[in-house]
């Protein structure tokens, strides 16, 4: 339902915000242009549900091997007693925990091709078990904002564009994001667990939140104590390290336990194709609705707005130079991407909005595209507190990211 209003919000909003111009600027190419982003924008996204098919059908196909091979339910039985806190409606050692594990440690390492499919799969277990078919249940939600607050512990890709553009030190905003999408992550989960009357105040939960900080702390000062250069070789070699042990330890179980790994494999990547398709009207749906809303220039004018305000009431608005692609990130990520390249490119990518613009962009993840795809994988249409859970946990991402910023280098 929350859905539902704001891909209507999406449309109002363009369209008034297209008429003013066309009244009192005289943009008379206004509606022609958001006329031609809704065709952009469905190009888009069946090109997004393609592009994902292959790399689904992969490891889809992996997760199958995981699964009869056993490792699936090792990474269970390691976060069952946390994950039984945090979703209470999945049973002890259920399978799902350890597709949850796996997704949301692909994501905290950057590897989005593995992420997504990963996620879709965790999606599908937990519909699974939900007794209502077209409503989110409270475990889908929980594990929705677990994706949206966007935890990364190494943001590969964002120091690479920085190193593109320039930026003395590409690295300088690891530390800044860690801390950032580390607060969107708590408050993400916090606010689910307020909505579902979880009690977060247990010994399991403080236990494993503890260990947590301590692998994030030993790795911000693993990254502190290397040379500058080495920083983006060393974060992606350790990626792609684990991802290819985690692959290596599903085949090897699986051939310890004789399983045909390869007729698995066949399986699990049967379910890819038409997982992808079934998320094609849900993803064009949002993105269309997205793109209307930025074409229209309804965000610059948002934006514009914000500046008067805070230059009013005295605050210092360095910070607001960067807020496109805060706001443009929950709805998406190539745009989000887009925006921070520009932003670094007219500011600079040492400049205090250009850090900024890294910090937002790494700090959290498309909340209404993931919406929309996980949802969607499984015919959810009900999302329930999912989207307000989320916006929360970005908002939080958006104020640790600007106090960091100010912080380090304001």
């Amino acid at each position: 339902m929350a859905l539902n209003y704001i891909w209507i919000a999406f449309f109002v909003i363009a369209f008034v915000v297209a008429l003013i111009k066309l009244i009192f600027l005289g943009d008379t190419q206004i509606f022609s242009a958001m006329v031609a982003s809704t065709f952009d924008m469905a190009k888009t996204g069946f090109e997004i549900s393609l592009g994902l098919t292959g790399v689904m059908t992969l490891w889809l196909g992996l997760m199958r091997i995981g699964e009869k091979g056993g490792m699936i339910n090792v990474f269970s039985r390691i976060m069952g007693p946390f994950f039984n806190k945090l979703f209470p409606e999945i049973p002890k050692n259920h399978p799902v925990n350890g597709s949850i594990m796996m997704n949301l440690a692909a994501n905290m390492l950057g590897i989005d091709n593995a992420a997504t499919p990963l996620g879709l799969k965790a999606m599908s277990q937990l519909q699974e078990l939900n007794p209502k078919k077209d409503t989110a249940s409270n475990s889908m939600i929980m594990f929705l904002v677990l994706n949206t607050s966007g935890l990364t512990l190494i943001p590969v890709s964002i120091m690479v564009y920085r190193a593109q553009m320039g930026a003395a030190d590409p690295s300088d905003v690891f530390i800044p994001i860690l801390i950032a999408t580390f607060f969107s992550t708590i408050v993400g989960i916090l606010a689910v667990s307020i909505f579902q009357k979880i009690n977060l105040f247990n010994k399991v939960f403080l236990g494993y939140f503890a260990v947590f900080s301590l692998i994030i702390s030993g790795l911000i000062w693993y990254f502190v104590t290397l040379p500058r250069e080495a920083v983006n070789a060393q974060s992606s070699l350790i990626a792609n390290i684990i991802l290819f042990c985690v692959i290596i330890s599903f085949i090897a179980l699986a051939i310890r336990r004789k399983v045909n790994v390869y007729e698995a494999f066949i399986e699990g990547a049967k379910e890819g194709f038409g997982v992808a398709i079934k998320i094609i009207p849900y993803l064009i749906a949002i993105l269309v609705g997205v793109g209307v809303f930025r074409t229209s220039g309804a965000l610059d004018f948002l934006i514009d707005g914000l500046r008067s305000f805070f230059a009013l009431v005295g605050l210092n608005t360095d910070f607001v130079d960067a807020l496109p692609t805060a706001f443009m990130k929950p709805l998406s990520g190539s745009g989000a991407r887009g925006v921070m390249i520009e932003t670094m490119n007219q500011m600079g990518a040492d400049s205090f909005a250009g850090r900024l613009a890294c910090c937002f962009q790494g700090a959290t993840d498309t909340t209404f595209y993931i919406l929309a795809v996980y949802f969607g994988s499984v015919s959810i249409t009900k999302t329930r507190h999912a989207v307000v859970c989320g916006l929360l946990a970005d908002l939080a991402s958006i104020v640790a990211a600007i106090v960091v910023a100010y912080i380090f280098w304001g």
